[in-house]
């Protein structure tokens, strides 16, 4: 398994938008993004920061429901 790595905001919703997710808005320093899931609708907020906190990127892939090697592999 990798080491989760300290990225911007930029790489992160480029490699979320690589997985299928489209930007929505940005309100402020908050980025939304949503994707169709089947016939689910899932949605995430990722933060505007530089860099964003390994934490908060932890948890963005487990709302995304992307593995960290398959994130990285889009980065």
């Amino acid at each position: 398994m990798s080491k989760m790595p300290s990225l911007s905001c930029e790489r992160v919703v480029r490699a979320l938008q690589r997985d299928g997710w489209v930007v929505v808005r940005q309100r402020g320093s908050h980025i939304r993004l949503q994707k169709h899931l089947g016939d689910e609708l899932l949605k995430i907020i990722v933060p505007a920061h530089r860099p964003i906190k390994r934490s908060t990127l932890t948890h963005i892939l487990k709302q995304a429901r992307i593995s960290l090697d398959d994130f990285l592999n889009k980065i």
